[in-house]
């Protein structure tokens, strides 16, 4: 594995190669998009907000007037816009090197999909599973291709129940929602992993330490702090960036911040909870994912 100062410059050029990044209206996602872009990647910020895609979209093209960075419309939070999203990729491109799931949303008052899953893990995990899985037959066909989904450290305060995933029956609680949508990506990681073996995509795991974000707009406690502790999002972008070109990075391997408490600094590999790697988790996860989204791979 590379060493331990890596930065956006160990980057190739990226020129002739496509990557779409989801959540990309802000934040990391935006950051994500603009050094791809500056490297000369196709990018294709899948968003929500299009007027908000569009104004990052301005942004990068002020800083790299030649980037070819665009924005389509992608609703994580029903699943027939990642649908959508997913049928119009496929027609219009013919590779897929890089995908990110990005996007997220981080201990909102409590809410639904449009599908009626619980808002967290509705979006951080569903949409994605189901977005993946349509897109996958795109990454499977594009050589080297790499998929980078985000976690967190709150994935550590994660912990499942399989009876209620979406809180129907429980008192709600919106921060461990949220630390149960991030296991769960970790989840979703390792067992794409093991599936996939050695075919397909190469597929990571991230998580952006403590990184000053719009994410935390629901948390007066984590904006107070931010000032604080947290990092700029060019920081934050790293583990990212690394995990999704990282020559030495394997299948499953998570990346973070080096620092104090893996919340800030250079980007290394890192390691999940202990409960993160619980295979039987991950499988019954699977399943569960399948028959909720009515997407297999």
């Amino acid at each position: 594995m590379a060493g331990d100062d890596w930065t956006a410059n160990d980057i190739p050029d990226l020129t002739g190669r496509v990557a779409v990044v989801t959540g990309a209206s802000a934040g990391i996602g935006a950051e994500t998009a603009r050094v791809l872009g500056a490297k000369g990647a196709r990018v294709i910020l899948g968003v929500r907000d299009i007027a908000k895609g569009e104004a990052v979209v301005a942004g990068i093209r002020a800083r790299h007037p030649s980037a070819q960075v665009e924005v389509q419309r992608l609703d994580l939070a029903a699943l027939a816009s990642v649908k959508r999203f997913a049928q119009g990729t496929r027609t219009r491109l013919t590779r897929l090197d890089l995908l990110v799931a990005n996007a997220g949303v981080m201990a909102p008052p409590q809410g639904r999909t449009e599908d009626g899953f619980e808002l967290q893990f509705g979006i951080n995990h569903l949409g994605h599973f189901a977005l993946i899985g349509h897109l996958m037959p795109l990454l499977d066909s594009t050589k080297g291709a790499r998929l980078v989904v985000l976690s967190s450290m709150a994935h550590k305060v994660g912990k499942l129940d399989f009876e209620d995933l979406n809180w129907r029956d429980r008192r709600y609680k919106a921060s461990r929602a949220y630390g149960d949508s991030k296991i769960a990506n970790l989840y979703f990681v390792a067992e794409l992993a093991r599936r996939l073996g050695n075919r397909g995509p190469r597929v990571t795991a991230a998580h952006p330490g403590w990184t000053a974000t719009e994410l935390q707009r629901h948390s007066g406690l984590a904006n107070f702090f931010n000032r604080f502790f947290a990092q700029g999002v060019e920081m934050g972008a790293l583990p990212t960036l690394r995990a999704a070109f990282d020559p030495a990075a394997a299948p499953g391997d998570y990346f973070g911040p080096g620092g104090f408490l893996e919340m800030r600094g250079a980007p290394v590999k890192v390691k999940p909870s202990a409960r993160a790697g619980d295979e039987d988790s991950a499988q019954r996860l699977w399943t569960h994912s399948e028959a909720l989204t009515g997407v297999t791979y």
